[in-house]
């Protein structure tokens, strides 16, 4: 009895581990997936550049239910690119939920949990195919219209500063005490747990990722500002700070966009 106990916390001190580095080389081959340009989307041939604004969300609504497909494979790995290294604590925490449970009943909790977590994220990818059905943003892209759309988002972007980008930030930055309050235990607990956490994830980060839209979906160098930009929210003492004050720079400089626009 007493060797069995002793073996507990070893196995779990294993597992967590395994889980955060299984996580770190998933979002790196999303990453090299990304750089490497091998995801196929229809239209790539035809001269336009995947990383100008619009241009991805324009290719897809134009090639069909195949498009609209190889959009969201593409959302999709950018968000587990982006996304993953972020999550590492609460997949960690959550796996450690798991440590009385069997082999088979640990990998489908981890499955589900952060299946739906991946689901979730690459749903918002209709969001910008939605948008570009309204506003063309690879024909507005360099215009007056599209400095004016751009300057708008920007001044969107200060939501950065608002109580419910604080609310969900504070449950980001905080993976125990969002498990403390919202585990559920089984594979369903563990959809019904992820998505609500998705749902407060969503809401911390949608605002940078609507810019990241206007500035091209596809731009590695944006991706990879941002991303570091979400890591250190949730990572570092003063991430709450470095949030508002993106939220008051992008403020600025899109008010500051939309006047010289209007006025030139």
């Amino acid at each position: 009895m007493g060797s069995e106990t002793e073996a507990r916390p070893t196995r779990r001190g294993r597992r967590l581990p395994v889980v955060a580095l299984v996580s770190y080389v998933v979002a790196l081959l999303a990453w090299v997936a990304l750089f490497g340009h091998v995801l196929p989307m229809p239209g790539q041939g035809s001269g336009m550049q995947m990383s100008d604004p619009g241009v991805p969300e324009a290719m897809a609504t134009s090639n069909g239910v195949l498009g609209v497909a190889l959009y969201l494979l593409m959302w999709g790995t950018m968000m587990v690119a982006m996304m993953y290294p972020t999550s590492v604590p609460l997949f960690r925490l959550y796996a450690g939920t798991l440590t009385d449970a069997g082999t088979a009943k640990t990998v489908a909790g981890l499955g589900a949990f952060v299946g739906t977590y991946t689901v979730a994220w690459t749903l918002t990818g209709i969001v910008p195919l939605a948008v570009e059905t309204v506003v063309p943003l690879a024909r507005l892209d360099g215009t007056g219209r599209g400095l004016l759309v751009g300057g708008a988002l920007l001044v969107l972007a200060g939501y950065q500063l608002s109580p419910y980008k604080d609310r969900c930030l504070r449950r980001c930055r905080s993976p125990l005490g969002f498990l403390l309050e919202h585990y559920r235990p089984g594979v369903r607990g563990a959809v019904r747990t992820s998505w609500r956490f998705s749902v407060f994830c969503i809401g911390c980060c949608w605002a940078l990722f609507a810019f990241m839209v206007v500035v091209g979906s596809m731009n590695l160098l944006w991706m990879a500002a941002i991303a570091v930009v979400l890591s250190l929210e949730r990572a570092v003492s003063w991430g709450s700070l470095l949030a508002r004050g993106v939220g008051v720079v992008a403020g600025v400089v899109g008010v500051a966009v939309v006047v010289a626009t209007l006025l030139a």
